[in-house]
């Protein structure tokens, strides 16, 4: 039947006969699965561009950080500052059973020049497994980040950014050059890798120890940073951060209430709680791409209603010249099926089509490079795509079966009696 040119002849003749309504009806199915490739690939697009942004951290990291109190406690008053020291690096060392990585950070802002030129430039003070930590890599041929024996002998060596890079070194290759911080010299190791150039200011990580030697730090320390093995929910993170704020209390004699005397934030649960709005997200594209697609079923459906109910005569007079009710109906499933198929694969065309050179817009410009940050790979799974267009074929089918399945149950005296 798929294969008889009888019936592939009656249905050109019939779209030919109706242009208008097959195109409206074609273009409703094709702006339907159209929309709904649009609408998955943008959701697809927003979660890529914010999950990278943590792909090179880790998810099980905790940065902590000394504040002022907001209440006063057992005779201290408010606005007291808390300064970290070593006394919190080793309660995290040795009370803390989830730590595994731990880091303390002093930071200072130093004048830094290498020949004419010149600029600001934070320096952070870190240990070696600070890069771990945080999940900064490296450029290829850059270097290598901090070592063991950078820290035991306090050398004044830095791994800097690509920011500082361009505007002290150039074009030249860093590694092996000495820059004055202050009046210090320090020799490159390193360029790390950043995924915001443009946006961040020079800065460079040296040494710990050479921190606390050369900047008065002493044990004080700005952060402590380090990860925590097992908080992969919310509920485990905050009972974490709880506990662990309560312990500092104790060490630093204030309120355990009080949430403002110390600064935290968590990788997990700045990641967990992106995760969680964009499932909303992308349930909400679910259901308005699903909407489109069945606004292009009903409308599949009204035409069949309506080319059923005009072709009714047609129906009794070949039933009653001996057509079969199955070549009858056949015919009719078919048109629905091209109908749908041809407009529905035009839509699909375009929408993956559009979601592809969007992305490979967003690749090669170097003014959209920027938007890739929160907005990357915005294209859809042909097979999500093609999955979609089979169900709305499908549907379309079911849509032409009802109308047709009335049809051939008239009979054809009453049949023919329709105009």
């Amino acid at each position: 039947m798929i294969f008889d040119p009888d019936n592939w002849a009656e249905i050109f003749s019939v779209i030919n006969k109706n242009k208008l309504r097959t195109f409206l009806t074609g273009f409703s199915i094709s702006w339907g699965i159209f929309m709904f490739c649009i609408l998955l690939a943008s959701g697809n697009g927003l979660r890529n561009g914010v999950t990278s942004n943590f792909s090179g951290q880790s998810m099980n990291s905790i940065d902590f950080w000394g504040r002022s109190t907001s209440m006063p406690y057992e005779g201290f008053p408010d606005q007291r500052r808390i300064k970290l020291d070593q006394n919190d690096f080793d309660l995290i060392k040795e009370q803390i059973p989830e730590a595994e990585d731990v880091s303390g950070m002093i930071q200072t802002n130093v004048s830094v020049n290498y020949g004419t030129y010149n600029t600001n430039c934070r320096f952070s003070g870190v240990y070696p497994v600070y890069a771990k930590i945080s999940g900064l890599t490296i450029k290829n041929n850059g270097g290598r980040f901090i070592g063991d024996a950078d820290m035991r002998e306090t050398r004044k060596v830095a791994v800097i950014n690509n920011r500082l890079q361009k505007v002290l070194f150039q074009d030249a290759d860093p590694i092996g050059k000495l820059f004055l911080a202050g009046g210090i010299g320090y020799t490159v190791i390193g360029v790390y890798q950043s995924d915001f150039d443009e946006r961040d200011d020079a800065s460079a990580f040296i040494p710990f120890t050479t921190a606390q030697m050369v900047y008065n730090g002493g044990w004080n320390m700005g952060d402590i940073i380090f990860t925590a093995k097992g908080l992969n929910t919310l509920e485990k993170n905050d009972a974490f951060q709880k506990r662990l704020r309560e312990k500092l209390a104790v060490l630093h004699v204030y309120d355990p209430k009080d949430d403002r005397a110390i600064g935290m934030w968590a990788a997990v649960e700045a990641y967990l709680r992106f995760v969680g709005i964009f499932s909303g997200i992308s349930a909400f594209i679910w259901i308005i791409g699903s909407g489109t697609l069945i606004a292009g079923v009903i409308s599949v459906s009204n035409i069949m209603l309506i080319t059923v109910r005009e072709r009714t005569r047609e129906f009794g007079i070949r039933k009653a010249l001996g057509a079969k009710p199955s070549s009858i109906l056949g015919s009719i499933l078919m048109e629905s099926a091209f109908i749908t198929s041809i407009f529905g694969y035009f839509g699909m065309f375009l929408g993956i089509g559009l979601g592809e050179l969007v992305n490979s817009a967003l690749e090669n410009s170097e003014k959209l490079s920027q938007m890739s940050k929160i907005f990357k790979n915005p294209t859809v799974d042909v097979g999500v795509a093609v999955g979609a267009m089979c169900i709305l074929v499908a549907a379309g089918i079911v849509a032409g079966y009802y109308p047709a399945m009335k049809a051939i149950k008239i009979s054809a005296v009453e049949a023919m009696r329709e105009k």
